[in-house]
């Protein structure tokens, strides 16, 4: 999960051209080629549906888009390249252009990947189902057959050789919230609909653009895209008002009040409204590890991350005891509730949701979460009112205090490594933690105030987190990425680093070296060889992907070695730095161990 998303932009723009195209619409052409033909660069002096798609993606924020270039899209990529405010950024392949895209999409509020029809699409398919499960918008755009091949339903390369194209569409019903194969009478209708829902919903849309659509002339829009509406209902908000303040009634000071806040009130934009709500009291809050770095973990009244029965007891005691509590924008995963071990007791809760409200067992919708959320800061200041004394001014209790600093000469280890690397941010940095002992080893730990945190606990594609670096450092460039990431679930994504040196963004990357998959040994097989993986030399790898002295790479084995080296990293934040840190094997964070013997305990299926 991450922080609090931004609209600025980077000033720099980069120019690329392409000259290939599959623009041929004549019923004589040789549609059996194995590629079409090309035409020459033009101006583009003429507008296009391709045109209107990219200013309006321009308009929603998005300054980049991601992907690898097919025949079906080259000719509409020309108008990424030629705009004077979106840039391409090609990745190596686009499974990791749709992680890419992702990870901007958090902080930016949305993006956009460009794939090429049938064996483009279909492997950004997975980072996309990712994207809709996590509440991520991101526009995938398919460059497909002109509209005159696919009338003659000839087996294309690039399709099941049937004839057919709608295959693919159909592929993507479950997983976007809306789709579009473009035709000339309704382009530019629907990619309007389209990227409002996308933006609306906070979730993955799929626009097919086939290539003479793409070229088709379009009329440049004179009005912008309709802003958001708040659906809310303001007899139901009324209700969840008067019920919420009797509810609020029984609590004698904002110490009996605690907020426990999820993913949903960073998606739809409400963070700054829960600060305000929390600082009303102020009110003991925790977050869940999906939300992780949501509000100011250095603050003194922040209770730590809440992970059901996995969690420190003085956590769980500040969000389970409460007498009253604010439930805001959580879902409870497995994962995320120490495998849905939460106690939370109904009658004493409210809770607020996307689009509805409950306060104990009386429901309210439809209430959209940000004007719920201010709603009650109002009744959380009557409550602060009741208040004789002053305000608490000394912090919680540190629910997982640091122990103390081992000797340089220790050989590391799950707990020493992201003790230091907790230590070792600042603010501003964008942390991103692969699933596995990367998540679980730094979710306990503080965050300095202004650090952003993302992760990926529910959809958990392990290798996620290494092009979701490119993608969040382009959103918010200037700040520092820091990737810590299993060696394992590194290997699978490896190659973007190459785009990360290409693109010179500043990073710290802590691959965990603990040969192979210790998350998977800790729930099962131990000792099996599909647990194995092969040895790689990380800090070769970092030099052969074009970094010359733009990288520093080293190996930590020690505690001191891994001080040392970030250290250096500190003393050259213009670089991208890389650290193997070598732990041993089967060492897991306490709270991954607790989660995986959970998981593990769970009876084999029936065959």
């Amino acid at each position: 999960m991450d922080s609090r998303a931004t609209t600025g932009r980077p000033s720099a723009t980069a120019r690329a051209t392409s000259a290939d195209t599959d623009t041929a619409d004549d019923d004589d052409t040789d549609d059996t080629a194995p590629y079409p033909r090309t035409v020459p660069d033009s101006p583009m002096s003429d507008y296009t549906v391709a045109d209107h798609l990219v200013d309006r993606l321009a308009e929603l924020g998005v300054d980049r888009i991601f992907g690898v270039p097919g025949d079906y899209s080259l000719a509409m990529l020309d108008h990424v390249t030629h705009h004077p405010t979106v840039r391409w950024t090609g990745t190596t392949n686009e499974l990791n252009a749709g992680y890419a895209a992702d990870g901007y999409g958090r902080l930016r509020g949305i993006a956009a990947l460009c794939t090429t029809f049938g064996v483009g699409e279909l492997s950004a398919i997975n980072a996309i189902a990712g994207s809709y499960a996590e509440h991520v918008p991101v526009v995938h755009v398919v460059g497909a057959p002109a509209l005159t091949k696919q009338a003659q339903h000839r087996p294309l390369h690039h399709t099941l050789g049937d004839g057919v194209f709608g295959h693919f569409t159909a592929m993507h019903a479950d997983i976007t919230c809306a789709r579009a194969s473009l035709t000339p009478d309704d382009a530019v209708a629907e990619i309007d609909r389209v990227l409002r829902e996308v933006r609306d919903r906070r979730l993955p849309g799929y626009l097919v653009v086939p290539a003479d659509v793409a070229a088709a002339p379009a009329e440049r829009a004179t009005t912008p895209l309709p802003p958001p509406v708040d659906t809310t209902d303001p007899e139901a908000l009324a209700g969840f008002v008067d019920a919420a303040r009797r509810l609020l009634d029984t609590a004698a000071t904002p110490d009996d009040v605690a907020v426990l806040a999820g993913l949903s009130v960073h998606r739809l934009g409400a963070a700054g409204t829960l600060a305000g709500l929390l600082a009303a009291g102020p009110l003991p809050h925790a977050t869940t590890p999906w939300a992780k770095s949501l509000v100011d973990e250095s603050a003194p009244r922040f209770a730590g991350t809440y992970t059901g029965a996995a969690s420190p007891p003085a956590t769980r005691a500040a969000v389970e005891d409460a007498a009253v509590l604010v439930v805001a924008g959580v879902t409870f995963t497995d994962l995320d509730s120490g495998m849905f071990t939460q106690h939370i007791t109904r009658s004493r809760t409210i809770e607020v949701g996307p689009r509805s409200v409950t306060v104990g067992a009386a429901s309210f919708a439809p209430v959209e979460l940000p004007t719920a959320l201010a709603a009650l800061t109002p009744l959380v200041e009557e409550v602060a009112a009741r208040r004789t004394g002053p305000a608490p001014s000394a912090p919680l209790a540190d629910p997982t205090p640091a122990p103390a600093a081992a000797p340089d000469d220790e050989p590391l280890g799950q707990t020493s490594l992201w003790q230091e690397v907790s230590g070792f941010l600042r603010s501003g940095d964008i942390v991103l933690a692969d699933q596995g002992t990367s998540f679980y080893g730094m979710a306990p730990h503080r965050l300095p105030q202004g650090v952003t945190f993302v992760g990926q606990p529910l959809w958990a594609s392990i290798g996620y987190t290494v092009p979701a670096l490119l993608g969040t450092c382009t959103a918010l460039p200037g700040r520092r990425g820091v990737l810590l990431v299993g060696d394992g679930a590194a290997q699978m994504t490896a190659t973007e680093l190459a785009t990360v040196i290409r693109e010179r963004i500043p990073a710290v990357i802590v691959v965990v070296d603990n040969d192979g998959y210790t998350v998977e040994r800790a729930i099962h097989g131990p000792d099996e060889s599909y647990n194995d993986i092969t040895a790689w030399d990380w800090t070769l790898l970092a030099r052969a992907m074009g970094g010359g002295d733009t990288v520093a790479a080293s190996h930590a084995r020690t505690v001191g070695e891994l001080r040392a080296a970030l250290a250096d990293a500190d003393a050259h934040p213009e670089r991208v730095t890389l650290v193997q840190a070598v732990v041993p094997r089967d060492d897991v964070p306490e709270l991954l161990a607790a989660l995986t013997r959970v998981l593990g305990s769970a009876p084999a299926p029936a065959h």
